[in-house]
């Protein structure tokens, strides 16, 4: 049973739900979902034996939208996770990130190695890898240049009935839920903040290796993320790279192959008999 929950953290309102026994996974989100693009995955991972947690990154959902574009760096991105975890009594878990929250998940795994078990990045790849991936890669990220522009980024989503979003999925649940998260007065603001606050993560920079054992999951469908910048996130992981593809599916690969990526999940996450 799913069941939704508030913690003070860091003196940030912040709003998870959970499901299930056993050892712990939280899964994160990214742009422009929040916790409900996990609807899939959560009953299946609670199921296979997990205590399952998937938060409202700050400034989506029900969790605090903090004003102020540096608010939203990845340094305070990562202390939100650990501080979540703190609160809940979790020394360790496994986590799962997608999009954004792929990102938020390899600094995690770069900084604090002893908090994870493992670690599943959905779509987005080691920054290092993405940084390097070349042209071909930084033109799939064009849309990002609209977005660090403030006023006109957030208009230019809004046009048109939110034509932008609309191009997105074919899915009008899903595009009623972004809706919904973006409508509020400051939503859309605070998630084009995670483009503006971090441009440093598009730079070329020494990032860490990881050391903690990983699996990557690419869709071959995904306009934004290429499957180089996957691959090579192999070279910044040191205990261990698993490399995954899901054909016919898209970036939002929990909608569009959601039983194939519920099954690897619980292959790489669900603990040994």
């Amino acid at each position: 049973m799913l069941e939704s929950h508030f913690v003070d953290v860091h003196g940030l309102r912040k709003h998870y739900v959970s499901a299930g026994h056993g050892p712990a996974v939280i899964l994160l989100h990214g742009f422009p979902d929040t916790h409900a693009i996990w609807r899939h995955q959560i009953p299946a991972l609670a199921a296979g034996g997990m205590r399952v947690i998937a938060p409202d990154l700050r400034g989506y959902g029900l969790t605090d939208a903090p004003p102020g574009t540096g608010a939203y760096a990845i340094e305070f991105l990562c202390a939100d996770i650990l501080g979540l975890m703190d609160k809940l009594g979790l020394d360790k878990v496994s986590l799962v990130g997608h999009d954004w929250g792929g990102l938020v998940g390899w600094q995690l795994c770069m900084n604090a190695p002893q908090r994870f078990e493992r670690f599943v990045a959905l779509s987005t790849g080691h920054p290092a890898a993405i940084a390097s991936a070349g042209v071909a890669q930084q033109m799939r990220f064009w849309y990002i240049l609209g977005f660090l522009m403030p006023v006109a980024g957030e208009a230019a989503i809004r046009a048109n009935d939110w034509f932008f979003l609309r191009q997105l999925t074919n899915r009008p649940e899903q595009l009623a839920l972004w809706r919904a998260a973006l409508e509020s007065e400051g939503r859309l603001t605070a998630a084009l903040n995670y483009y503006r606050a971090n441009i440093k993560l598009g730079r070329p920079h020494h990032w860490r290796s990881v050391e903690v054992p990983v699996m990557g999951v690419w869709s071959d469908r995904d306009p934004a993320l290429g499957e180089k910048q996957m691959l090579d996130s192999l070279h910044h992981c040191r205990a261990g790279f698993r490399y995954e593809k899901l054909e016919r599916a898209g970036h939002w690969m929990q909608l569009s192959a959601t039983e194939r990526l519920n099954a690897l999940l619980l292959d790489f996450l669900r603990p040994a008999a």
